[in-house]
């Protein structure tokens, strides 16, 4: 099985398919423990992605929840910094549903988009796929700082 891994992940490059990594440093030092996070600009907005290891797997061998939930709430984090002209938010609420599992050598996609803006808060729903197929789907509820 770990010759199988190791060969879905050399089988899929990101930078190829038009994937840009996230700095490192960009993002919190977890952040940076977890990744390499990529991103890419499409027509309905950003999608960001993660090449899934065999360090992200539990004891079954399918990536953890925890990571699943991390990555969605960093992805869907993002989209609504960007919404709201990058000023600083943070999670407030994160509803999370798991669909199916996904596996070290998978590349993983996160897509959302924003539901509502008010003054203070930004209402987000998104996704995570593995080759389109639903993995986690997610609704969450950033504050934006400085707004009461």
């Amino acid at each position: 099985m770990t010759s199988n891994i190791q060969e879905n992940a050399a089988a899929f490059d990101p930078a190829a398919h038009g994937w840009n990594p996230i700095r490192p440093g960009s993002d919190s030092g977890f952040t940076n423990l977890i990744g390499p996070f990529w991103s890419r600009s499409e027509a309905t907005g950003w999608a960001y992605g993660f090449l899934a290891g065999p360090h992200h797997a539990n004891g079954l061998g399918v990536i953890h929840g925890g990571m699943l939930m991390t990555f969605i709430d960093q992805s869907l984090g993002r989209l609504a910094w960007e919404a709201i002209g990058r000023a600083p938010c943070v999670t407030a609420g994160l509803n999370t549903h798991f669909i199916a599992g996904a596996r070290p050598g998978d590349w993983v996609e996160a897509r959302g988009r924003v539901v509502r803006k008010t003054r203070s808060l930004v209402f987000m729903q998104g996704a995570l796929t593995v080759n389109d197929a639903s993995v986690l789907t997610a609704e969450g509820i950033w504050k934006i700082l400085g707004q009461a």
